[in-house]
């Protein structure tokens, strides 16, 4: 069984201009606080979730917002939400990391690792009152570390649940190399707890619907639940402002007013022995040198790499885009206007 590739570009594309347009408004001021953004995930978000239907259920970490637009959320309201608005999806109280709509059976928390036990709640509902049905729970790898995700794994197990958990993994728990503070292989550390699982390359989407789509069908048959591990790149780090990404992007105006403490602490009499020191330069190195690799190119980029993969004409593909920039552009004009409203009533009322 293939994918519809065209309508999932069109999901893919989708997300990535929502969070692209959140992304903006973030930066214009209008959302406040930490912003943590899906783009370059959108291969595995959409590969995943175009084999849900209704009935189905997804617990989603605090990156929820393309995870939501993909269950059919009005992107007005998740916009409204991140800027706080009183008409957002939560009424404005849950901001873009605890998004929640019970229409949609969705829900997202900025706990890490939550995303497995409510998974678990999900799929034992869909066990025992809509039989045939799924849940899925999506987290980072730095998650895996978390007791409360894997002794949800070791639930699903005992209980049969029908789950599938995945994985996106980006190598980076914020700013720590994953593997610095991982021991094992992810999908062996499943395996140990009964989660049989395989790995994908989460910036191709139709190979990450594929094995998907087995995965998820093996869990609506009763088989238990199954693991999927995603590997993919998010050119703005873990959040919106990432200071290794300023740095990769804009060495020599981020670097300069660094250099002067790090090489008056490298030098200093005081401290840590100076091969640890020299150890510690080099670690800041490195991460710098993947938060340069870490932009996103055509080889990494799930969007572009689906999309020379199109075969539809060049009519029908900026057809498809346009539509999507005005649903897009609809939202935000609708989420603004909405807000502006929001702001004149409360004048009104002297609030």
């Amino acid at each position: 069984m293939k994918p519809d590739s065209v309508a999932l570009y069109r999901k893919m594309l989708t997300c990535r201009r929502v969070e692209e347009a959140i992304a903006g408004l973030w930066y214009e001021g209008r959302i406040s606080g930490e912003m943590h953004l899906g783009i370059g995930e959108e291969g595995i978000n959409a590969g995943v979730l175009d084999h849900l239907g209704d009935g189905d259920a997804v617990a989603l970490d605090h990156r929820g917002t393309a995870g939501m637009v993909l269950r059919g959320v009005d992107p007005a309201a998740i916009v409204k939400e991140c800027m706080g608005s009183v008409d957002g999806l939560c009424c404005g109280n849950g901001g873009h990391m605890h998004l929640f709509s019970k229409q949609h059976l969705a829900a997202s928390s900025g706990i890490v690792g939550a995303a497995g036990p409510a998974a678990c709640g999900f799929a034992l509902a869909a066990q025992q009152l809509r039989p045939g049905t799924v849940a899925v729970a999506f987290f980072g790898e730095g998650a895996m570390n978390q007791g409360m995700l894997m002794e949800a794994m070791n639930l699903a197990t005992a209980w049969d649940l029908p789950v599938l958990f995945v994985c996106r993994d980006n190598g980076m728990a914020i700013t720590t190399a994953s593997a610095s503070v991982t021991g094992g292989d992810l999908q062996m550390r499943a395996r140990g707890l009964g989660v049989s699982g395989r790995s994908v390359d989460g910036a191709d989407a139709e190979m990450v619907w594929r094995v998907a789509g087995e995965l998820i069908d093996r869990a609506r048959r009763g088989r238990g639940p199954a693991f999927l591990r995603a590997t993919c790149t998010r050119p703005e780090g873990h959040f919106l402002g990432d200071p290794l990404v300023r740095m990769a992007r804009s060495p020599l105006a981020q670097l300069k007013p660094r250099l002067g403490p790090l090489v008056a602490a490298a030098r200093s009499a005081e401290g840590a022995p100076m091969a640890q020191r020299v150890a510690s330069l080099g670690k800041i190195t490195s991460m710098l040198g993947r938060a340069v690799r870490t932009e996103l190119g055509p080889a990494h980029d799930p969007v572009r790499r689906l999309r020379k993969r199109l075969t539809i004409t060049s009519e029908a593909l900026v057809k498809l885009e346009h539509e999507v920039e005005g649903i897009v552009k609809d939202a935000v004009d609708k989420a603004l206007t909405s807000e502006t409203a929001n702001e004149k009533e409360s004048s009104r009322c002297g609030k």
